[in-house]
């Protein structure tokens, strides 16, 4: 299936690794140029030497979301490269280092870190590329959520209600754009095997006397209802995105599609 994406300019943030660097390669792939973000030079750079090793239009932008000046300076060398921005993926994000953060132990200044780094990272840079995309009357955004905003538990408090105010955010944004052409949809994942998973199963398997991680997955995969046995890929994430920013997706606008192997236990 021909995603239409060929000439398209897409910027991913915090595609340095992982999830986001999972989806820039496949929007390369589809015929994107693309802006590979990130905050360490090392990381940002590999991505984009391994993107650009197979024959795709990229370039590396560093700079930290969380701050007006890195947003500005992330979507400034977007705009001077490719001369603007078609698909604006808000993949950036996380939580507070705090370690074992519950409602009790998270100080409220790491709310407000949180918040910083998911969603007034995304709202920096929908406000900065979004008349762009209004302007030429076709625009793709796409934000990155989690589980822990759909489906809190007690810890992460900080991190659980940023994502969920993404989720608001993305809806309304779609209201906000109606008739311009410019779609804004959600990705909810749930497991996927990042680096950050990979400890949180170290840990969890070192607790019970487990020898590797593959019990931990196995254990917790089956604990949490999902229908598919496996923990997800970066790249099961990234074909939901290239479907969502291309436009054949044209009459999906103000979705969350929830890419967690069926453990969602509601109709959604």
């Amino acid at each position: 299936m021909d995603l239409q994406l060929t000439g398209k300019r897409a910027l991913v943030t915090g595609s340095s690794s992982g999830i986001g660097a999972a989806i820039a390669e496949l929007l390369a792939q589809e015929g994107c140029a693309v802006v590979v973000t990130g905050r360490n030079v090392e990381r940002t750079n590999k991505v984009a030497e391994h993107i650009r090793a197979g024959g795709s239009d990229v370039v590396a932008v560093v700079g930290d979301l969380a701050t007006d000046d890195g947003a500005e300076q992330v979507a400034d060398a977007a705009i001077e490269t490719f001369g603007g921005v078609d698909i604006l993926v808000n993949n950036a994000g996380g939580g507070s280092e705090v370690e074992n953060p519950s409602w009790f132990t998270t100080e409220l200044s790491a709310w407000i870190e949180t918040y910083q780094k998911n969603v007034m990272a995304a709202g920096r840079l929908i406000h900065r590329l979004t008349p762009g995309m209004k302007d030429q009357g076709w625009g793709r955004i796409i934000q990155i959520g989690s589980m822990a905003g759909t489906v809190p538990t007690s810890a992460q408090p900080d991190y659980a209600a940023a994502k969920a105010a993404m989720l608001a955010m993305s809806l309304g944004l779609s209201k906000a754009l109606k008739g311009t052409g410019v779609t804004v949809n959600t990705v909810t994942p749930g497991m996927i095997n990042t680096e950050g998973l990979r400890d949180f199963l170290a840990t969890f398997a070192a607790k019970r006397g487990w020898d590797d991680i593959e019990q931990a997955a196995d254990y917790i995969v089956k604990g949490t209802g999902q229908t598919v046995l496996r923990i997800g890929q970066p790249e099961d994430v990234a074909h939901a995105v290239a479907y969502l920013a291309s436009p054949v997706a044209d009459f999906v606008n103000g979705v969350n599609i929830h890419m967690d192997g069926g453990g969602t236990a509601n109709i959604y």
